[in-house]
């Protein structure tokens, strides 16, 4: 049953700082909040509180209510919800993690947390082979009704959020900063639509300091909301196994993209194949083959047109789209590595960059989309 004192006892002492998720669920366990009387130390000291935290405990309860109306009035001066976890738009499937949120802080549509998901994660630093998965898997699973979650991160997670918002699964950036602050701030265009179309979401109360332990409890919350993660070129060392390693620790699904055995950026990835921690996936239905549950009963008619499969490449124009999810090249560059005449490379350039294949940048150097 839902108990008002109980969500006011654990939205105020998740908004002191120093007090951690075990502090309060000593509070929890303690049932505090039948407690006549919260505004001296002595109930918090017998909870086991150390003596800074029950000071300042005490002083946010002396006046009855204050301190959680003034936390809620900040949330809602950013439009922002607070849900704490016996709240009913609580996302379940963080119920049964390890030390799940206490709280959690949405902006936008916070019925997507209701919804079966996956988590897209992978490096700052993506190849044009990288960025095209990405964009691939996120715009296909978005499509099919799936929502996308990731972090907001530069490379695969920005593009991610970017290919899935507009989408009938749309999605969440689980952020490692409080819900006001954009981090990375060239991410703000990106912030804004997806708090209009998509869901912003964060376990940091307003005012905490940027720090590096906030990242990996993000990646906890990406882990635990989806149904599984998909990996895309995560090195050895790369902060997207951590994403990886508590969704296999979740019994999540575990899915990763192959990279090339000579890229660095995939030698996690690798692992995760070789170690069978994870499943091979390299398109979408890779995915509801193993999943076939995730899949949201979306209009039939706009499911049957976005998986209408585009023409495939052949020839010459599958050739130089090869080369350059491998890596972007100049025209000159691609003369030379396919020994194609150069008017018939220009004109399989332009029909590529017509059928939105790939794309011109700057420099006149060509890249996959």
């Amino acid at each position: 049953m839902f108990n008002v004192d109980k969500r006011k006892l654990i939205i105020t002492l998740h908004d002191i700082p120093g007090v951690g998720w075990k502090s309060i669920k000593k509070a929890v366990d303690s049932e505090l909040w039948d407690r006549m009387s919260l505004g001296t130390p002595d109930p918090w000291l017998s909870a086991g509180f150390r003596p800074e935290q029950a000071n300042e405990a005490a002083k946010r309860f002396s006046s009855a209510g204050s301190g959680y109306d003034s936390i809620i009035s900040k949330y809602d001066k950013c439009d922002a919800s607070v849900l704490m976890i016996d709240d009913e738009h609580y996302p379940q499937a963080l119920r049964n993690i390890h030390e799940p949120p206490w709280a959690l802080y949405a902006i936008g549509r916070v019925e997507l947390l209701q919804r079966h998901a996956v988590s897209i994660v992978g490096t700052r630093t993506p190849t044009a082979y990288g960025r095209h998965m990405a964009k691939e898997l996120a715009s296909g699973f978005a499509a099919n009704g799936l929502t996308v979650v990731s972090g907001l991160a530069r490379g695969v997670d920005g593009i991610a959020h970017d290919a899935s918002v507009h989408h009938e699964g749309s999605t969440i950036a689980v952020l490692g900063t409080p819900i006001d602050r954009v981090y990375p701030p060239q991410h703000a265009s990106l912030y804004r639509q997806i708090a209009a179309q998509g869901l912003l979401l964060s376990e940091a109360p307003l005012g905490m300091a940027l720090h590096p332990g906030l990242f990996p409890l993000r990646n906890r919350i990406i882990a635990g909301l989806s149904a599984g993660t998909v990996v895309i070129e995560a090195a050895a060392k790369s902060g997207s196994l951590i994403t990886a390693e508590q969704a296999f620790a979740f019994n999540r699904e575990l899915f990763a993209v192959p990279g090339p055995v000579t890229s660095p950026r995939s030698s996690g990835t690798n692992r995760l194949l070789v170690e069978r921690k994870a499943a091979a996936i390299t398109s979408v239905e890779d995915w509801f083959e193993q999943l076939p549950y995730t899949r949201s009963a979306v209009d039939n008619n706009s499911r049957a047109a976005s998986s209408v499969p585009a023409e495939p490449l052949t020839g010459d124009a599958r050739i130089v789209y090869d080369l350059l999810l491998d890596r972007p090249c100049t025209a000159d560059e691609l003369h030379e590595l396919t020994g194609l005449a150069l008017g018939h490379l220009h004109a399989v350039l332009i029909n590529l960059c017509i059928t939105r294949k790939v794309q011109l940048q700057h420099g006149s150097t060509y890249s996959v989309i």
